[in-house]
């Protein structure tokens, strides 16, 4: 018995095999340059293409199918199949099949037509969604590089207009702040960025929702202006809170129009208005600080900020908000973006527990060694993963129903991310006993062993990032939510037990109790994407074979340099030596893995 692979274009009607008792069968189909194959499984499928894309037709036969009523029978009699032939090898190659979108039927006087929900975009073709992740993270690392120099330049320049109690009046405001802003956005960006059946009536009201949500956090921190002053002693404090509080409603009037050009791929205007917002807080910060505003100057530079990024966002990407009447037709958007938001309080408790824990068990002293070495470990590692993490969501919101491709991007994320961050963390752990020293003195001897063992956890924790989006892009946002929970529960439990062995003991925690303690969501995630560890590991292969090889070879070098040689010479020459044998390595075991990461590369200039 032979299937029909029938592929239905833009407008035309879809079913699952499934849902029309498909014959089970026992030859192959193979459909190049695809290669799509139907084999022995009720007619499941096992290639790129999604199901929504296909229909099995069943056995060939002159006469109508059973299930032909689910397509109709005018589409079922204008099929048309060209170039079909079976080949003496008993497999039939197909090359065109298209089916024609059924008649839309005309409702009669005493009929009233159900309304039709409004379709999900198609996603874009992959050659132009490959061309939009990598012009993404072009141009948002280009601007996020670009904006870092300029602020590292104008930092200085401010802080020798302003005293140290000017920052430190503003860095008391920003603990609450700080808080406030995690969950002051709600998780509406996630929320729009998935629901791409939203209707513009229902995208408006999210905005205006989103609207009030920080109007009403803007009331709250005003109303707690006064008890932070308190607690800090410092009634300067009250100010900078009230006037901050403005952030929340801007930042709020932003979360729309900028979810909208993330959900369009749209990353060079993301990445101007990003790079504009911050050259206006820049120059406004840096003028009121000379004429003499002080940690005003601070403070009317944020809030200058937010309100220029607002205004840009709007400019680029206008859209109406409209007051969340009918809450019932948003309330599952509402739902995904709290599932975000208690997701985000949970990653910041436990990303934060080993911090008070290891503060308030081992003292400042202790506390001090081992927030330079989770600085100095994570900085370089986490860039370049939260650099790729801003443009991951819109690309994995594009292919949510379309599982195949939803895989291969995260597939080709994760190996790039390994590609740059485990050498990185790696050659960190390697060099911190040289890199310690002449980067910081003598004095920080004990950030050492801290360090050598978090950037081993940053390395694991780089590749990490992606993977909570693919739960919350596919319909599974709260058992993201409930797995970030599980983790803010027993993590400072187990930090609190590696206190025992000082601060390297909290950091051991990290890279043995994490991965664990997160095996949840990697176990759900590969169940979504149809994935097996064994093709997971094996993306991973090359980066961690190459990185291993770097290892050896930097630690063999090291006990063939003389001890007489200056430290800094050492450190430089271990560090080329390490890139220039990782590369080497890449290029004479893995040059085919490279060439077919560069791949899209090459097609995006083109």
């Amino acid at each position: 018995m032979t299937c029909r692979i029938v592929r239905g274009e833009e407008g035309g009607e879809f079913v699952k095999p499934e849902e029309v008792g498909i014959a089970k069968s026992t030859e192959r189909v193979e459909r190049s340059p695809e290669s799509l194959r139907c084999a022995e499984r009720h007619g499941s499928c096992l290639d790129d293409t999604p199901w929504s894309r296909w229909i099995v037709v069943g056995p060939r036969a002159a006469t109508p199918l059973p299930f032909v009523p689910l397509i109709g029978q005018t589409t079922f009699r204008a099929l048309k199949i060209r170039a079909s032939a079976t080949s003496t090898t008993g497999r039939t190659q197909i090359s065109t099949l298209v089916v024609p979108p059924t008649p839309t039927p005309t409702p009669s006087s005493t009929e009233t037509q159900a309304p039709t929900p409004t379709p999900a975009p198609a996603a874009p073709p992959a050659r132009s969604l490959d061309r939009s992740l990598l012009v993404g993270i072009a141009w948002t690392g280009g601007m996020k590089w670009a904006i870092q120099i300029v602020s590292w330049v104008s930092t200085v320049v401010i802080a020798r207009l302003l005293s140290p109690s000017d920052y430190g009046l503003m860095g008391m405001a920003a603990v609450y702040l700080g808080l406030v802003s995690l969950v002051n956005e709600f998780g509406l960006t996630a929320a729009i960025l998935r629901g791409r059946h939203l209707s513009d009536s229902q995208i408006a009201q999210i905005g205006g929702f989103g609207i009030a949500i920080g109007a009403l956090f803007c009331l709250l921190s005003i109303a707690a202006a006064n008890p932070i002053a308190h607690f800090y002693g410092e009634p300067a404090v009250r100010v900078i809170v009230t006037v901050l509080s403005l952030n929340f409603v801007f930042s709020s009037a932003s979360v729309l129009p900028r979810s909208l050009l993330a959900r369009d791929l749209d990353f060079r205007r993301l990445a101007w208005i990003d790079g504009l917002t911050n050259i206006v807080q820049i120059l406004c910060t840096i003028v009121l600080a000379f004429l003499g505003y002080r940690y005003m100057a601070l403070v009317m530079g944020s809030l200058v900020g937010r309100i220029s990024g607002a205004v840009l966002a709007n400019f680029a990407r206008p859209h109406r908000v409209a007051v969340p009447r009918e809450l019932r037709s948003i309330s599952e958007s509402v739902l995904v973006g709290w599932h975000v938001v208690v997701g985000r309080v949970s990653w910041y408790t436990y990303q934060n527990a080993d911090f008070a824990i290891v503060g308030r068990v081992l003292g400042k002293v202790v506390l001090g060694a081992y927030t330079i070495g989770w600085e100095i470990a994570t900085l370089p590692v986490e860039r370049v993963s939260a650099l790729v993490g801003q443009v991951t969501p819109g690309v994995f919101s594009s292919v949510q129903a379309d599982r195949p491709a939803l895989r291969r991007y995260y597939l080709g994320v994760i190996e790039g991310l390994a590609f740059i961050t485990f050498p990185g963390a790696v050659g960190i752990s390697l060099t911190a006993p040289l890199l310690v020293p002449v980067l910081l003195g003598d004095k920080w001897t004990a950030a050492i062993l801290p360090l050598q063992l978090l950037a081993f956890y940053a390395g694991l924790r780089s590749i990490d990032t992606v993977t909570p989006q693919v739960l919350i892009y596919t319909g599974h946002s709260r058992q993201s939510m409930w797995y970030t929970v599980l983790a803010a529960i027993v993590l400072p439990m187990l930090f609190l037990a590696g206190t025992r062995w000082g601060a390297a003991g909290v950091a051991f925690v990290w890279i043995v109790a994490y991965p664990v303690v997160v095996s949840p969501i990697y176990r759900l995630v590969f169940r979504i994407l149809d994935l097996s560890p064994r093709v997971y590991l094996r993306n991973l292969w090359p980066a961690a074979s190459g990185t291993a090889v770097m290892a050896a070879a930097v630690l063999a070098l090291r006990y063939t340099l003389p001890e007489t040689l200056d430290v800094r010479v050492r450190l430089v020459t271990e560090v080329v030596a390490g890139a220039a044998i990782y590369a080497a390595t890449m290029l004479t075991f893995h040059r085919a893995r490279i060439l077919a990461a560069i791949a899209p590369l090459r097609a995006a200039r083109r």
